[in-house]
């Protein structure tokens, strides 16, 4: 089977072609960042306009990539949730009128389905079941994951997302958007034992996350080291940030490996956009290595939004019998745990 994925969900116009037999044929993927930089955030309706102008031009850049036709396609998949509506709009609104041009079958994939399934597109893929760590700029989930669409819910962030601190902070150090890899860069110039930072919520039992309190911690450590402009000099803005970064990781290092004990498991799933930082997958094989555990992650360019993604779970979900009606549906907010399995079983 043969699927066009499309998404659309935030800021990024993300298409691919996958088959369930030769793997990835192509993807293509337009990111507004320019776009959005001037605001310090993505600015919804500027993102929806971007993505009418963007999406057509890459459908036609993967087929051409791919030396197909509307012909050789299958099935059409594209992202439903969560996400701007807007954005969600104009990719399922294009991804329906193409499958019903082409007599095709349709389906809304969930965004973080995308993402858990990620890691499947690399040439050694974990099997089920395992432990996900979803980790975005707006979820941070761990999830036990038993199969297709059967998941659930171990722990979550009661206030900020990880991406979102990183961002959040990145701000208060006058850093440019996007600002989570940005602050990861700087901290890569930073002293990490200058400051010591809290690991929040780690000193208790449970799987929850929380990052404001962290977010706070970091205002007042800028506030204090001010200078007459407002920002400490450049060498405490790296060692902030290091100490920052080094607080969230271990933070995510703890629980995954609390949740992997709990769970019963010896496999994580890292993904999300947070999953490229350098400093957590290095801190991540190394502990999960100590307690007989692997983890496993998508390459680079498929830890952000991307087509790919959703090209292989719309195919993995139409291969088992499910189909979109006629009726276009997205859900800017859509919990995880509402999927259902391959064959609609919890």
């Amino acid at each position: 089977m043969r699927v066009l994925g499309i998404e659309t969900s935030c800021d990024e116009t993300g298409v691919a072609l996958y088959d369930s037999e030769q793997g990835l044929l192509a993807h293509t993927l337009y990111s507004q960042v320019k776009l959005h930089a001037d605001y310090g955030g993505v600015v919804p309706e500027l993102a929806s306009r971007d993505h009418v102008r963007k999406l057509l031009p890459l459908v036609r850049e993967v087929l051409s990539q791919s030396n197909s036709t509307p012909d050789d396609i299958d099935g059409v998949a594209y992202t439903a949730g969560p996400g701007l509506i807007g954005a969600l709009m104009v990719g399922a609104c294009a991804g329906r009128a193409m499958a019903y041009g082409w007599g095709v079958p349709a389906i809304g994939v969930h965004h973080m389905e995308g993402h858990l399934l990620a890691p499947m597109l690399e040439k050694n893929p974990p099997a089920f079941p395992f432990v996900a760590l979803l980790v975005s700029g707006g979820h941070t989930q761990l999830v036990d994951v038993r199969g297709l669409g059967q998941y659930e819910l171990l722990g979550e962030s009661l206030d900020d997302a990880a991406g979102e601190a990183f961002d959040k902070a990145a701000k208060m150090l006058d850093l440019d958007y996007p600002g989570g890899p940005r602050l990861a860069a700087l901290a890569e110039q930073g002293d990490p034992l200058r400051f010591t930072f809290p690991r929040p919520m780690t000193d208790r039992p449970g799987l929850d996350f929380s990052f404001s309190g962290l977010k706070t911690f970091t205002l007042t450590t800028v506030q204090k080291h001010a200078l007459e402009d407002g920002l400490p000099d450049e060498q405490t803005c790296a060692d902030i940030a290091a100490a920052f970064q080094e607080a969230v990781v271990d933070t995510l290092v703890i629980k995954c490996r609390r949740a992997l004990k709990q769970a019963g498991r010896k496999t994580l799933v890292i993904a999300g956009g947070v999953s490229a930082n350098k400093l957590l997958r290095q801190r991540l094989e190394a502990r999960l290595a100590d307690d007989g555990c692997s983890v496993y992650y998508p390459r680079q360019e498929f830890c952000t939004d991307n087509g790919a993604m959703i090209a292989y779970a719309g195919c993995l979900r139409l291969k088992a019998g499910q189909r979109a009606d006629l009726d276009i549906d997205v859900r800017p907010r859509w919990p995880l745990t509402e999927l259902t399995g391959a064959l609609g079983t919890k």
